[in-house]
């Protein structure tokens, strides 16, 4: 019964499901449309906001190439690569495969998530190529469904940023004053909700992937394409500029000045300071010194370049969309003095009580998730209008902060957007996995929207 409704799932989504590109201009389509009548906002003026927003995302776009790119140049180089077979030889059936690749990408996810979206995929790639008879599509998407731990983990860029002096960082400013002291994160990612919510998803979650397992018949696996290496022969150094590219030392040299400094950076920051910056810097330095060569790494760095192309087309229009939905006109040129995502998540403020608030906040901040599916992103709007909210109704800021949090988790099992590095170290498309996603949306909205409710009703509450 279970696997049926699966591949209903898989079915539905490879026959509805456009390419992840031409899903974010179907969402800028609709949040033009929606944003018109529910702001009293002209065309021109959603144009202006789209337009001034479209590069609004320039410099996360390119640390996410760079988790993509250097991630992958970094598990290519012999060292990684003998671990990584290591750790494929382990599992022995392909439900212990589903289950190992949820449990390491939910895991490194919840540690951090720029490291948890590349090691799970890059894992689920190497147990592919052992030749179990494991769905390969399935093996991608479990990498991938790990990625819901993120925003109640280590890395959760809102409960870190409340858990700053409020006088840094725009605390104040980005809960709409709501929050006039540090939150610690005790409150948020230690609270007993929010552990409750991690483990019990840690637990479903490798079961339900294991269960969606395509019969013997039914399994795709890995393309032949993917399994060829390409096979380089290093001529001799002769020329000075050849030694160079072929020397250890130089090698060596950069990659210690680069331990040098990250040593540094976290005697200063402690575990704080593993930020996406931080991420990329390990893998970049870490990769330097596993391949030996400056060389080396230059050919390492140019194949994972290939699977890039998707960040960086796609996330422009993604930024335009955030435009869109945070653009406001004031009500003296016609507009309602509201953007679009304060209407949506008024609308739920104003039916909600104090028992239904971690609900309603959820779901809110889940719809507009749709279109900004950026954590950090979508709090600048949102979190200004829910915390007060909240706060009106004698909810804890740290519930209402939390609701938004696994909001962005959960609503990234539905929009392809954050899959595109997964998908990118894989040589898939998105209809390949999102169908099990939906799956993976179901079955953890469960678990949930069970907590929401217990919290609505003052349980698993310090």
């Amino acid at each position: 019964m279970f696997r049926k409704f699966t591949n209903a799932c898989v079915t539905l989504v490879q026959k509805l499901m456009p390419d992840p590109f031409l899903f974010c201009i179907i969402l800028s389509f609709v949040a033009i449309i929606l944003a018109i009548p529910l702001t009293g906002q002209g065309f021109l003026a959603i144009m202006r906001h789209w337009g001034n927003g479209f590069w609004g995302l320039l410099p996360f776009s390119m640390q996410m190439a760079l988790v993509l790119v250097l991630g992958n140049a970094m598990a290519t180089s012999p060292p990684v690569s003998r671990f990584l077979k290591f750790l494929a030889s382990i599992p022995k059936t392909p439900a212990g495969a589903i289950v190992a690749v949820t449990i390491v990408g939910y895991t490194a996810s919840w540690i951090n998530w720029g490291f948890g979206l590349v090691v799970g995929a890059l894992y689920a790639r190497e147990i592919a190529k052992t030749g179990k008879r494991v769905d390969y599509r399935l093996l991608i998407a479990s990498a991938y469904i790990g990625f819901l731990s993120w925003h109640g983990g280590f890395s959760g860029s809102v409960p870190l940023q409340i858990a700053m002096p409020v006088a840094a960082g725009g605390v104040v400013a980005n809960t709409g004053g709501a929050v006039a002291q540090a939150i610690p994160i005790s409150d948020t990612i230690f609270a007993p909700f929010n552990l409750v919510i991690v483990f019990a998803l840690f637990i479903l979650m490798p079961f339900v992937n294991a269960k969606m397992h395509p019969k013997d018949e039914d399994v795709i696996l890995i393309s032949p394409e993917l399994l060829k290496e390409e096979e380089v022969v290093e001529k001799k150094a002769v020329t000075p500029a050849e030694k160079l590219e072929q020397s250890r030392v130089v090698s060596m040299i950069t990659g210690i000045l680069g331990l040098i400094f990250l040593a540094l950076h976290f005697q200063r920051t402690g575990i704080r300071g593993l930020d996406l910056n931080a991420v990329n810097f390990i893998f970049l330095m870490v990769g330097i010194l596993l391949h030996g060569t400056p060389i080396r790494y230059v050919r390492a760095i140019g194949k994972g370049i290939k699977g890039a192309g998707g960040v960086l087309l796609q996330f422009p229009f993604y930024a335009g969309i955030a435009g869109i939905m945070g653009g406001v006109t004031a009500v003296a040129a016609g507009g309602t003095g509201l953007s679009l995502a304060v209407v949506i998540s008024k609308a739920f403020a104003n039916a909600a009580s104090p028992a239904s608030w971690p609900l309603l906040s959820f779901l809110s901040c889940w719809v507009v998730n749709f279109f900004i599916p950026s954590g950090g992103g979508q709090w600048a709007v949102q979190g200004p209008i829910i915390m007060p909210a909240g706060a009106e109704l004698g909810v804890s800021p740290a519930v209402t902060a939390m609701t938004y949090a696994w909001a962005d988790s959960w609503g990234n099992m539905i929009t392809p957007f954050w899959a595109l590095p997964a998908l990118g170290v894989a040589g898939l498309g998105a209809r390949d996995i999102m169908g099990y996603c939906v799956v993976a949306l179901l079955t953890s909205g469960v678990v949930l929207w069970t907590v929401m409710l217990l919290l609505g009703q003052g349980l698993l509450l310090p």
